[in-house]
């Protein structure tokens, strides 16, 4: 599996060329690509336009604002792409989704097979306690741009398709008293960590705390390119982690 890796030379980017150097998943890098040159064993650009390598899908570990034109890109190779950056807007969600009629397209808040069990868990609990007051806590490093996170978001929304409505309160700036079915999600921001998700579910008479917490980046770059893996065996069409794990 030969691999354009963009975004190679930030953090998750230096993460997933050492996994891939290691040999996992039998994956190469046919090129690799960052605004700061990578200094690594394969070709190195910093401009995605410049690419001419053959090669069977793409990663994307660069920044959300580079969504539209890594979908153009792989659009008119035929590539399959797996976008593992988080924050997109709404037209750039729109854009993934036009573009995977097209082309296979792996799109995903989180990588990790714990979050997908995770979200697995929480549905279920919110099918079981459909009144209980839902609130998601996500912890992450003091330097993530995106708030809340994608993968809070995800959660969120699970839990919203379990129970059929709910509202997201994000923070509690303006009020504090809940409303019947919202969903409260908060944000904190503290050193290095690589991230922690917890749901809290009460009923008023018991809560029930579910947790995931990630330890080392690996994890989502390990998620990568099994993912990676799996949609150079698909379709055109939008895939994610729980198609994965499911």
């Amino acid at each position: 599996m030969k691999i354009i890796l963009c975004g190679a030379g930030g953090r998750m980017g230096k993460v997933c060329s050492d996994i891939i150097a290691s040999g996992f998943c039998g994956a190469t890098l046919a090129a690799a690509v960052d605004l700061q040159k990578p200094e690594l064993d394969c070709p190195a650009y910093t401009s995605l336009s410049e690419v001419t390598e053959d090669a069977d899908i793409l990663i994307d570990f660069s920044h959300h604002s580079a969504t539209d034109s890594i979908l153009s890109f792989a659009k008119a190779r035929h590539l399959p792409v797996v976008i593992a950056t988080t924050g997109q807007t709404d037209e750039e969600k729109d854009n993934i989704r036009a573009a995977s009629a097209d082309i296979p397209v792996f799109f995903s808040g989180n990588m990790s097979i714990g979050i997908a069990l995770l979200i697995s868990l929480a549905k279920k609990a919110a099918s079981v306690f459909p009144d209980a007051d839902v609130e998601i806590v996500e912890t992450h490093h003091n330097r993530k741009l995106d708030v809340p996170s994608g993968t809070a978001l995800m959660i969120a929304e699970g839990i919203r398709e379990a129970r059929g409505e709910g509202e997201f309160v994000i923070g509690r700036h303006t009020h504090g008293k809940r409303t019947e079915g919202e969903i409260g999600i908060h944000s904190l921001r503290l050193g290095n960590v690589v991230g922690v998700h917890e749901i809290r579910i009460n009923t008023g008479t018991q809560t029930l705390t579910l947790k995931h917490e990630a330890h080392d980046r690996a994890l989502f770059a390990e998620g990568a390119l099994t993912a990676a893996a799996f949609l150079c065996e698909q379709k055109a069409g939008l895939w994610n982690v729980n198609d994965l794990f499911g």
